[in-house]
């Protein structure tokens, strides 16, 4: 049997009251049945320093733009 990747939800109050994540991988091995939690990486805060994560605008190029917008608008 191949794995599979579970919601908590799917999984019977027993056993969803115990695991602390939000995902499982389901496994069968030799006729038993191995649940592990899978934990999922969170991104770091530094990442996220800046106008927009992915680094295309800055908040100093975002002042300037606006900047520029207020003189255009005079």
């Amino acid at each position: 049997m191949s794995d599979m990747i579970l919601d908590i939800s799917m999984l019977p109050e027993t056993l969803f009251s115990r695991i602390k994540t939000e995902k499982v991988k389901f496994h069968e091995e030799n006729g038993a049945f191995i649940v592990t939690p899978i934990v999922e990486e969170r991104k770091s805060f530094d990442s996220l320093i800046g106008m927009f994560s992915d680094g295309k605008l800055s908040i100093d190029n975002h002042l300037k733009q606006k900047q520029l917008d207020k003189e255009l608008e005079n």
